[in-house]
């Protein structure tokens, strides 16, 4: 799978910057490559696709977070056996933006649901959806940025 496959939309941000009512950020992440491989990495051992709590999401950063320039990895990996289930490339600062607008919504909602929702697509074509908590960003050498990334509380890394 390459990641020139992957497109991601994003959708619920601006009110974040405009101090709008709050709404639940969502990433949409469409897959227009062969479908086969893709639906085997999100598929667990048992044959049943992976849950929201067997997943993790991500961004490695490649170059300093303020910059404009910086570009970022997202990935989404398998939380028990830590293969990469997909990666795609971003802009950091609309990643950032994302993360804080679902850090936002967090504070504004008692609900218990998750802080975005991640839906992936093949083809156009809902195959899961995510309500997720947490979002972790890295910078280039691989450490965790903690302020930087969506964790919830009690949370221990």
């Amino acid at each position: 799978m390459r990641r020139e496959h992957f497109t991601l939309d994003v959708s619920n941000i601006d009110w974040a910057e405009t101090d709008g009512d709050p709404e639940q950020p969502s990433v949409s992440i469409d897959f227009t490559g062969p479908a086969t491989m893709l639906r085997e990495r999100l598929t667990g051992p048992e044959g049943n696709t992976l849950e929201a709590h067997e997943t993790d999401v991500a961004v490695r950063l490649q170059g300093l977070v303020g910059s404009d320039e910086t570009m970022g990895v997202v990935s989404v990996t398998n939380r028990v056996t830590g293969e990469f289930i997909l990666e795609l490339n971003e802009r950091a600062g609309d990643v950032l933006q994302f993360i804080r607008a679902a850090r936002g919504y967090s504070k504004s909602s008692d609900t218990g649901e998750g802080r975005y929702q991640v839906t992936i697509t093949l083809d156009g074509e809902p195959f899961v959806e995510y309500d997720k908590r947490t979002f972790l960003v890295y910078d280039d050498e691989g450490s965790l940025l903690r302020h930087h990334s969506l964790i919830p509380s009690g949370v221990e890394l």
